[in-house]
């Protein structure tokens, strides 16, 4: 580059001074910039959306879980009422005898009779 040539701001388009290869005056422009450049995906609200439901029930989870219990009981009334979405999880688990555990992260919880969830935290291994 030469010295006629300026560098400018990707953000603000202003132009630089530092280092050769800046891109940004500071982290305002910055963290501004890299913003716009994650709202122009084609699907970034959709999978915005689903993150935070899915986090939302792994908060939800942890809620009912206490730290120092290894499993605890809830109703689906109780979960719903605290924002639980049941159609978003991360993946699904079965046990050699055949029960289906379903997780958001490292939550899980397993359906029991008659609307009740035996809710769960996996292990670290």
């Amino acid at each position: 580059m030469s010295a006629s040539e300026v560098k400018t701001c990707l953000a603000c388009r202003k132009p630089l001074k530092g280092r050769a290869d800046k891109k940004f005056c500071d982290d305002y422009c910055r963290n501004n910039y890299n913003n716009q450049q994650k709202a122009k995906g084609n699907h970034s609200s959709f999978v915005r959306n689903i993150n935070n439901a899915l986090l939302k029930n792994r908060k939800v989870l942890e809620s009912i879980l206490p730290g120092t219990e290894e499993t605890a009981k809830a109703n689906k009334e109780k979960l719903l009422n605290l924002g639980f979405q049941f159609k978003y999880m991360t993946h699904i688990y079965t046990t050699k005898t055949g029960k289906t555990y379903y997780y958001c992260y490292d939550y899980g919880y397993l359906p029991l009779d008659n609307d009740w969830f035996l809710i769960v935290r996996k292990k670290e291994e």
